[in-house]
């Protein structure tokens, strides 16, 4: 059983850009990446944000529950240089049985640099892997 969950709920996280956060370091499975600039990438950002979010979650969920993303719908609208402190801002603002929507934005030093929703929803960890597996079965 969840507990708190209610429209309103806030959290922020903090964290310093480093190398391993920049666009030609996302991954080198894919070449495009190698030879752009050494800014945050858009997926870290994402992936900064929905870690807010699941921080948020986490005090609030039973054990066994966690939260995995389903929908996100974020700008990545100014660039930030490696070093630069960024700071997500989550709200959520919907709550439906397990289905969760936040209002996420994040700013880096000087100015907001991505905005949008996210949505995520609570699963019993257990039964989730076990469908997992089973699906796995199939092929």
């Amino acid at each position: 059983m969840t507990t708190g969950l209610i429209p309103g709920l806030t959290h922020r996280e903090s964290m310093v850009v480093a190398e391993r956060h920049t666009v030609p370091h996302v991954t080198p499975d894919w070449a495009g990446f190698a030879d752009m600039p050494l800014v945050l990438a858009t997926a870290m950002m994402v992936g900064f944000i929905e870690n807010t979010c699941i921080l948020a979650l986490r005090p609030h969920l039973a054990p066994g529950q966690c939260s995995l993303g389903i929908h996100v719908d974020v700008s990545h609208i100014a660039p930030t240089a490696l070093g630069a402190t960024i700071t997500a801002q989550v709200e959520l603002i919907a709550v439906e049985g397990r289905r969760l929507e936040f209002r996420v934005t994040c700013h880096d030093d000087f100015a907001l640099i991505g905005e949008g929703r996210h949505r995520r929803a609570i699963i019993d960890t257990q039964r989730f892997m076990q469908r997992l597996e089973e699906k796995r079965a199939i092929r």
